[in-house]
């Protein structure tokens, strides 16, 4: 049955690497790849290249840039002309005036006259709701073309008003005509701005069709090479020529020479990079991280979260006014960080920008840029229980992308001129998007069951529902398992682990006891033990339930299973040694069953639940000596756990010889500290003796 479970995790493995593999296989381009590597600024390294076959040199960006420029300047943007607009002002105008009614009055006849043929030369000039230089529309414009209909008229600029200096001419019109008669003043009740109103309004659909087919039809392309002709010699350098040649023939190549390629050689090819560069994840984990292969939620996280990253990169890509750049790469490694190590982070960075680098533009920039931003990603972020450090390591990584990308540019360049600033903004955006690490640790540690540092220091909280019971109905417990969490951190921060896993599990190893604090001493009043009352197997078993009780609170409370370890482990297969041995003295002829006084176990694995098991024993031990001396804490130390050693206790960790040294040497240094124990010096010791 065992053998048939150890088979069956190795076939969901390889399906793992198998379906991984076939995924990315669909998810990267299959057009035949350019083969030469070249940079600009740099020789040319590979042997002399010729044209293999006809091809069209496309223009450089800059080059496209200023011939679009130039053709939206040549454009006339397009207004349309309400032309009832000014019969609606006039009518107006008339009606204000009174001549509906009247009009045989002469003089009012000729005002209106007047103010009627400046309201139309503003409305046949054109009138725009505010000033000219608000539209952008017409930033380094000399005329506009006003459409009615189907006809367009083409209109000097200078010539249009706002709504705001039509009322003002308009205004000055009237004022001459006061002027002109003291028997007008009438004319001042007239409110003018009722006769003004926008007549040109801006043609967003006409104007933007006209730019549309002015900028379609640019050429890419500016001349052709043929087939034979001279590209670049051996050894020669790939200046900024060189280089728009090159890649116009690497675009060329890779558009229009699939039809010339045998597709299934490509895929072939495509198919053994994909396999040589997972096989190399799967050796680094079979040498340095068997866990994960070992765990499937762990391997699975780790391959999904590669192909994620390799489909958005790839998805991103497609669209011609996004940057790759903008894809947060350097989440990829974080997490990995977070859920396992700075050395499997950076290898799967790695392996996964060479999957991506190998078809992203510009490989080499690519590769070089990512890497060292994922590196300085998880070289920042080796803590991450605050807000800041995240803030801090987006900051770090946007800082290494401009200094490596400037660096490049320089050595490319050799100037600051032909500098592409927009890069830096897709810099930022994924730096930015850096700050999501947050609300995807919690998704991850939800759908793959993960512990992240943020969580632990969360639940290491004394204010925690379950500590702060643990604190109230059985508080000697609840300091000695402080006293645990602070001895067992020590030792961790010395031999290696996680502080914060740690203390975590020692907060919790004992919560079982709230069961029962009264069975344990260090709960107990003076005088006041009820294992007074019951037998040594009555007490065994209560004193061992504590161990399945604290395993089901923390399983009703959804602790971690990381923590559950602590709980269920920190005895291990031990005995209630105390009961035993009463038990066998007060039953001298029986033959007694020693697994009724055993913890259930299972031993501990880990390094941290392994630091708790020997932390407890010894803690707990060293309060109840009556002489506290270096000697006797160093023999007490080194007897308890060499007795664990003896008792097979350890068989399942991975703690080294030399740990374990250090795991003494530090207990003792604390437990002096602890118990404020002077060493004695030979001539003190002298003196007792005599």
């Amino acid at each position: 049955m065992k053998k048939l479970k150890s088979y069956t995790k190795l076939i969901l493995q390889v399906l793992l690497f198998v379906a991984t593999a076939v995924a990315l296989y669909f998810i990267l381009p299959g057009e035949p790849k350019f083969k030469y590597e070249y940079q600009k600024g740099f020789p040319w390294r590979h042997e002399n290249l010729v044209a293999p076959f006809d091809f069209a040199i496309l223009k450089t960006a800059k080059e496209l840039e200023d011939e679009k420029a130039e053709q939206l300047q040549a454009l006339v943007p397009y207004f349309t002309n309400d032309t009832l607009q000014k019969h609606e002002s006039l009518a107006l105008l008339r009606q204000d005036m009174g001549l509906d009614t009247d009009t045989t009055n002469s003089i009012k006849n000729n005002i209106y006259e007047t103010l009627a043929s400046a309201i139309s030369d503003l409305y046949t000039n054109g009138i725009l709701q505010f000033s000219v230089d608000t539209y952008t529309e017409l930033n380094e414009k000399s005329e506009i073309n006003k459409r009615v209909g189907n006809l367009v008229q083409k209109t000097d600029i200078k010539k249009l008003n706002s709504e705001k200096s039509a009322y003002n001419s308009l205004l000055n019109t009237r004022k001459n005509i006061v002027d002109a008669g003291n028997q007008y003043d009438w004319l001042n009740n007239l409110v003018l701005d009722r006769y003004i109103s926008a007549n040109l309004i801006y043609d967003s659909e006409t104007s933007q069709k006209e730019i549309d087919e002015a900028t379609q039809n640019l050429s890419a392309t500016r001349g052709m090479v043929k087939l034979g002709e001279r590209i670049v010699l051996e050894g020669e350098i790939v200046d900024a020529t060189k280089y728009q040649l090159l890649e116009s023939l690497k675009a060329s190549y890779e558009k229009e020479r699939g039809s010339d390629v045998n597709r299934y050689m490509v895929a072939a090819g495509k198919i053994l990079l994909i396999t040589v560069l997972l096989s190399l994840l799967f050796v680094f984990l079979i040498l340095y991280r068997r866990d994960i292969i070992q765990y499937l939620n762990k391997l699975s996280f780790m391959l999904l979260l590669m192909i994620g990253v390799v489909l958005l990169s790839n998805f991103i890509n497609t669209f011609p006014n996004l940057h790759i750049y903008m894809v947060p790469l350097a989440v990829f490694p974080i997490m990995i960080r977070t859920f396992f190590d700075s050395r499997t982070a950076i290898f799967t960075l790695i392996i996964t920008t060479l999957l991506i680098g190998f078809y992203a533009p510009n490989n080499y920039e690519f590769i070089l840029i990512q890497v060292s931003a994922g590196i300085i990603a998880v070289f920042s972020l080796n803590k991450m229980h605050r807000r800041v450090h995240l803030v801090l390591a987006a900051l770090w990584v946007f800082l290494t992308y401009a200094f490596v990308f400037t660096a490049l540019n320089l050595i490319h360049e050799g100037t600051f001129l032909s500098y592409n600033y927009t890069t830096l903004k897709w810099f930022a955006i994924s730096s930015v998007l850096i700050l999501l690490v947050y609300p995807l640790v919690y998704i991850f540690e939800k759908l793959f069951g993960f512990v992240s540092d943020v969580t632990l220091i969360e639940i290491s909280d004394s204010n925690q529902p379950l500590l702060r019971k643990l604190a109230e109905q059985a508080p000697g417990t609840f300091q000695h398992s402080m006293q645990i969490a602070n001895l067992a951190e020590e030792v961790i921060l010395r031999i290696g682990g996680n502080p914060f896993l740690v203390r975590a599990g020692a907060l919790y190893h004992d919560i079982g006891k709230i069961g029962r604090p009264n069975f344990f001493i260090e709960n107990q009043a003076v005088g006041m033990n009820p294992h007074d009352r019951i037998s040594h197997l009555k007490s065994a078993e209560v004193i061992i339930d504590h161990v399945k009780n604290g395993v089901r609170m923390a399983q009703k409370h959804k602790l971690p299973a990381p923590i559950i370890e602590f709980i269920a482990t920190h005895h291990g297969t031990t005995k209630a040694k105390y009961f035993y041995l009463k038990h066998q003295e007060e039953n001298p002829d029986k033959n007694i069953d020693a697994n009724a006084f055993a913890y259930p176990g299972p031993l501990p694995k880990s390094k941290e639940a392994v630091v708790v098991m020997l932390v407890d024993g010894i803690e707990a031990a060293s309060r109840s000596m009556k002489e506290k001396t270096h000697e006797n804490l160093k023999a007490l130390i080194d007897s308890m756990i060499d007795k664990k050693i003896e008792d097979k206790q350890l068989d399942e960790s991975d703690l080294t010889f030399r740990d374990i040294n250090t795991i003494k040497s530090t207990l003792l240094e604390k437990l002096i500290n602890i118990y404020h124990i002077r060493i004695e010096y030979p001539d003190e010791k002298n003196k007792k003796k005599q």
